[in-house]
């Protein structure tokens, strides 16, 4: 499962989200409650928050809306109970398993974008981890002063102009665009071709049921690192506030922000 964008972007707007709204008089609405009455801001016309293209608002807020009930009903309960039958020492250890197999997706993109020093840190991370971290249980590629850089296909297509197209907010994985989404799909593709290829457990009766398991845990472990809670701010706005900010960080990413005059 490809889940770097997932990981990366979501602390992001959560951070960013609270920051603004820290100075703003909004009615505080918890996560478990319904969903708080949403407002569109498009009337700005001269606002930045207005720049970010979004033919398919009506569609991307019952996504947005989707999500949420996702969350609250399936994905945040199974995370809260793995995260309470499952020791905090053992969650580290499976997050930094999966975030070391996610140095293939960094280091492929770092090869696309032609970034030679990155490729080379990339691979030395993965290779330092899971031979000396015992398969990425651990983190010695940081303390030697290995640096992560977090690639995906739809910032390597940004790097090379690509724009980023229409706002899009994808069921379960949350704020897009159509560069990215398609972005999402190649490393995907990508990441399903490896697998295939070293097929890591094709000698065995079970390798179906591991799969599931590994790629289910996968899954649970991405919602576990991320703070991010939809409609938790309670502000009218946050639909319109995610969008701007997560269009702003992908441009920032990819090479393309130009700051506001």
């Amino acid at each position: 499962m490809n889940s770097t964008r997932y990981r990366t972007c979501l602390p992001f707007l959560a951070l960013m989200l609270s920051l603004f709204l820290a100075g703003c008089a909004a009615h505080s609405v918890n996560s478990q409650d319904e969903v708080p009455p949403m407002h569109s801001i498009s009337q700005f016309k001269d606002q930045r928050f207005a720049e970010v293209a979004d033919p398919w608002e009506r569609f991307n807020r019952s996504m947005y809306r989707f999500n949420f009930y996702f969350d609250k009903y399936l994905f945040l309960p199974v995370v809260k109970s793995y995260e309470f039958i499952t020791p905090t020492f053992v969650q580290e250890r499976v997050s930094g398993f999966y975030n070391n197999i996610g140095e293939v997706q960094n280091f492929t993109n770092s090869l696309f974008q032609l970034k030679g020093k990155e490729s080379v840190t990339t691979l030395a991370r993965f290779v330092t981890n899971s031979t000396v971290g015992l398969g990425g249980l651990f983190d010695p590629a940081t303390s030697f002063g290995l640096e992560r850089h977090d690639q995906d296909f739809g910032k390597t297509l940004g790097y090379w102009g690509a724009d980023s197209g229409p706002y899009l907010v994808l069921p379960i994985f949350g704020p897009s665009s159509l560069r990215d989404a398609g972005g999402l799909a190649v490393d995907s593709g990508i990441y399903y071709g490896i697998y295939t290829a070293i097929d890591p457990f094709g000698n065995s009766d079970d390798a179906f049921a591991i799969g599931s398991v590994i790629t289910a845990l996968d899954t649970v472990d991405t919602r576990h690192q991320q703070s991010f809670r939809y409609y938790e701010s309670g502000y009218p706005f946050e639909y319109d506030i995610v969008r701007f900010f997560y269009h702003e960080k992908r441009e920032i990413e990819s090479g393309k922000y130009i700051p506001a005059e």
